[in-house]
Order: C-alpha cells, then structure tokens, then sequence
C-alpha cells in the first residue's frame, strides 16, 4: 500500500539547513501559496527510517490553504548530522530538545506534526515546553510502544547493525524483504529499494536508529500527561496499521479529547497513501485551532 517519497521538493519549496542554537537540521521549507492569506506555520517531523521527504506529497496542498511547512530531519537522520555511535545524544529529551530549538529558530508559534517515532518526539518536546506549539498532531503515533510484531522487526535491524554496517544491512534488508514490502515498511516509510532511498537509508547514523528503535520498543505511556496541556490535539491514522492498531489510536484521542481522523485506504503513512486526504485533515485541524475558532 505504502508508496516511496518523492525527494524532489515541491515547486516554491526550499530545502536548506535550518541552524538553530542546537546546531543545524536539514529542512524543506514550503511557503503559503501567491496570493493566499497566511494562516499559520507547521514543524513535520518525520518517523523512524524516514526524513523529511515524506512530507513532500502535503506541502502544496497546504501552502493553498495558507500554511507554511517546515518539514525537518532529526538529529542523525538523513541530511542532519549527529555521532556515529553515541546513543546518548538520542535519548529522547535531547532529540525533543532539537524540537523546542528548531521551534525558536523559526520564530513564531507553529503547529506540530509528528510522524510515528517523531509523534513520541513531538509528545516528548511538548511536555517539555508547550508554549512554542498552536497545536500537536500525532500521525499513526501511539500512546506507548509498537506492535509486538514490529518490536521484532526493530530487534532484528538493531542485531544487525551490531554487526553489520549500514550498507551491508540495506542489502540485506533488500534479500529479505518480499517485494511487495520493500517499498516503505511497515513501521514507517523508508526501507525502500530505489536509490534515492538507499541514499536516505546510508545517511542514516547507526547510533540513532538503535536508540530510536529501542525507544520505539519501550516508551511508556504518558497520554494522561500530555491530556493536561492546554493545547488542540489531533489524533490521524489510517484506517489500518500494523504499528499501532487502530482501535488503540481510537481510545487514545479520546483521552486526549482529540479531534480524530481516519484516513480512508491508508495504512501507516497517510501523507504518502493519500496526501491529499491528509493534508486537508490538517488543515482542517488548524483552521479550528485558531485563535478566535
């Protein structure tokens, strides 16, 4: 179901590197479309074995209805730099701290939009500090951790990549994988076999994705602690996935006293399955998020 990125940015799009006072991220920057009335700004942060391409089918859309997007790779992920092999610097408070630091260097309030693993982040950096935030969106992100079934196919990348390096994984992820799979996964869009994903997939830093998988793997619960914020939730899905089940999305937006939004024929990664359905559910969103809506 799930189909590639695109790694062409949309047309008026900008991809540059967005420095912040926690160093530097790649971004693609969309601007409100010619002649549309701003309405607002949003932060995209992408899911485990992502990046910021992802986001490339929604930008257009959204940009017509007034939003600029601000799509952005994670500490160690893809184009952005990070150690090697240092977990450490992706525990989850230092990846929701680049969060709040990427906030501040766009300077001015934006709504939040996270992806799977970067929901968790999202989640993390509005607990931190929620005053950067108009709104939180959790894309097919769930209250704690995966699926046991994609716990294990986290476990296997995460034994791999103790003894193997980042190309001869890929390949073997390619022999392994049946070919209708290999398109994106199922955790989350970017085991791919083209070669713009295979060159996503090698700018990867092997300390992030085994940090990030066993968060993936371990994150606790904290939806009563995130319901306590004074900010509007959006809970999007699919209408099917394996990473979270959808009955569990359900119950999760409805302790967040969310709006929710169930994206007809998607699957784990709505903003590639069905953009525009996506990016109009955003949109929506935002425009009820407004202040005086």
């Amino acid at each position: 179901m799930s189909r590639p990125p695109s790694f062409t940015p949309p047309p008026g799009a900008r991809a540059y590197t967005l420095r912040t006072a926690r160093g530097e991220f790649a971004v693609v920057d969309s601007p409100v479309a010619d002649g549309t009335a701003p309405r607002g700004t949003a932060l995209l942060l992408p899911g485990f074995t992502g990046s910021k391409e992802d986001f490339n089918p929604l930008h257009e859309e959204l940009g017509a209805r007034g939003y600029r997007t601000i799509a952005v790779d994670g500490r160690g992920q893809y184009q952005s730099d990070g150690p090697e092999h240092d977990e450490s610097a992706y525990a989850q408070a230092e990846l929701a701290r680049d969060v709040l630091a990427q906030a501040a260097a766009l300077g001015t309030p934006v709504h939040l939009v996270g992806h799977s693993l970067g929901g968790q982040i999202a989640r993390a950096a509005a607990l931190l500090d929620h005053a950067p935030f108009r709104s939180l969106t959790l894309m097919a992100s769930g209250p704690a951790q995966i699926s046991v079934s994609q716990q294990q196919r986290v476990k296997l990348l995460r034994d791999a990549l103790a003894v193997m390096g980042m190309a001869e994984v890929w390949e073997a992820i390619q022999a392994m994988e049946a070919p209708e799979e290999t398109e994106t996964g199922d955790l989350d869009a970017g085991l791919g076999d083209g070669e713009d994903l295979r060159r996503r997939w090698l700018g990867n830093k092997p300390a992030q994705l085994i940090a990030t998988g066993r968060q993936l793997c371990t994150e606790p619960d904290r939806v009563a602690e995130l319901a306590a914020l004074p900010l509007p939730f959006h809970v999007l899905s699919g209408s099917s996935d394996d990473t979270w089940p959808v009955p569990l999305l359900d119950d999760m937006a409805l302790r967040l006293r969310a709006h929710r939004t169930v994206v007809q024929g998607a699957e784990h990664s709505p903003n590639t399955d069905r953009p525009l359905e996506t990016a109009r559910a955003f949109a929506d969103f935002w425009d009820r998020s407004a202040p005086g809506n």
